[in-house]
């Protein structure tokens, strides 16, 4: 029988990011099948949960997906599994309104999950039985089972927060993380600093292991996890047709892409690539197509500007037609330069747009776009559902935002609430996708790469 349950805090930065990876690394490691599930649009806390588990981590976004959507990919995912452990967002109730709209209760509520409670005790001790308290009558639905505190001080603390959180609820302490001497997920622009780009990931990943291993009831959160139902699945069969090969870029500079999203292309047809663009010395060749995702080019900037071939061999394959897709970090490295502290680094050159950055957000959140302008891959009408999240800015851009071929309902986009950069068989914007809740973004890339490809079969 596969078990399951949440992992949810009070609030952004309440040490739920170290409880869910530390037991799904903890509970791996002694042997178990554990899935990973992420709540929201978040790549870099996903990317911890699939380097601890040692398999893919899949994003359930009640703004993005239908709850139908959800339950599917959630019972299709979990299929075999002995564990699933969910890592929600923000505070337990936080969502887009006054009543808590997507937020990580509500997704409780359709999965019919318990939630493993996690607590920072910083500076408090009786306060953290109110507020868990408070969370159990603010909808009394929402099944509560344990509770985990942390930034625990001493066996004293421990000891006082443990025993007001059972006599004034009734729920179990289920563990205390200390306060460690070692920060073991830094924060740095949208989160925490991903995997890919964190010098010793693999020792963390031990440390937080043994963390969890000491300082958490495993035995007993097991006992506290629900059944997990089963629904049928929904997905699409394999394309029976001849695989179309896609380049895609998978290094640090390149992170951030949804599994479901690879999933979708390869069951529409892909046989995908994984290219560095700090070290190949250029595309590889005949790749039909061309997928880059989100990341933080700007922390390789360096890398990326110094591998001029491999630059020079994306312009390239731009100006012949090859189908590309970039969002956000992609759409940066297909401009002419970014610049940082001063120094100006040059990227690939596909559009005349030069970049920069800011301290603070320039887009942060949900959006919404309707396709209105010519482009190969979207049917004009199209309304998709994305999010943007980035620091960039637009130093310069002789362009016209009214040949932006997206319309943003909601967001900021790339200009003048437009996005969506085009040439050719090039579309470049800021919003990310979710293959499941935008099912045409699968089939509308690789329809332009099959139409390519049948044509250069022609010539």
């Amino acid at each position: 029988m596969t078990k399951g349950i949440i992992v949810a805090g009070l609030a952004g930065g309440s040490g739920k990011s170290v409880v869910s990876v530390g037991l799904t690394a903890a509970l791996a490691r002694q042997g178990k099948s554990v899935v990973p599930f992420k709540k929201g649009p978040d790549y870099i806390d996903a990317g911890w949960m699939k380097l601890a588990a040692g398999r893919s981590c899949y994003n359930l976004d009640p703004y993005l997906m239908s709850v139908e959507t959800i339950k599917a990919s959630f019972s299709e995912h979990s299929q075999g599994a002995d564990i699933v452990i969910l890592e929600g967002n923000r505070g337990l109730y936080d969502g887009v309104n006054p009543e808590g709209g997507y937020s990580t209760a509500e997704l409780a509520l359709t999965l019919n999950l318990p939630i493993l409670l996690v607590v920072n005790c910083t500076k408090t001790t009786r306060t953290v039985a109110a507020m868990v308290l408070g969370c159990m009558k603010l909808d009394e639905r929402v099944d509560i089972r344990g509770v985990v505190l942390n930034q625990i001080a001493t066996k004293r603390h421990q000891s006082i927060v443990s025993q007001a959180v059972e006599k004034y609820t009734g729920i179990p302490v289920l563990g205390a993380i200390p306060r460690m001497k070692r920060d073991i997920f830094p924060m740095r622009h949208l989160g925490v600093t991903p995997h890919q780009e964190y010098e010793g990931s693999e020792e963390a990943m031990d440390l937080l292991a043994e963390t969890a291993a000491e300082n958490l009831d495993l035995d007993r959160i097991m006992e506290i996890m629900a059944p997990v139902g089963r629904l049928k699945k929904v997905s699409s069969p394999v394309a029976r047709e001849e695989k179309l090969r896609i380049g895609l870029l998978m290094d640090a500079a390149f992170q951030f892409y949804y599994s479901e999203n690879l999933e979708a292309l390869e069951r529409a047809g892909a046989e995908l690539i994984s290219i560095n663009a700090m070290t190949e010395p250029a595309l590889p060749e005949n790749l039909d197509g061309l997928y880059i995702g989100g990341g933080f080019p700007e922390t390789s900037a360096r890398e990326l500007a110094a591998n001029i071939t491999f630059r020079d061999s994306v312009k390239a394959a731009a100006e012949k037609g090859l189908p590309i897709y970039a969002e956000c970090g992609g759409l940066i490295y297909l401009g002419e330069s970014i610049e940082l502290d001063g120094e100006v680094y040059p990227l690939a050159g596909v559009f005349p747009v030069r970049f920069g950055m800011s301290a603070k957000p320039q887009a942060h959140g949900y959006s919404i776009f309707e396709a209105d302008g010519e482009n190969p891959f979207y049917k004009n009408g199209t309304e998709v559902k994305g999010h943007e999240f980035r620091y960039s800015t637009i130093l310069n851009w002789p362009g016209d935002s009214k040949d932006l071929a997206l319309a943003m309902k909601r967001g900021v986009g790339f200009a003048d609430g437009r996005d969506g950069l085009t040439v050719k068989n090039v579309l470049a914007l800021y919003t990310h996708v979710h293959a499941l809740g935008t099912p045409e973004w699968a089939k509308g890339f690789l329809n332009r790469c099959r139409e390519m490809a049948t044509e250069r079969s022609r010539d």
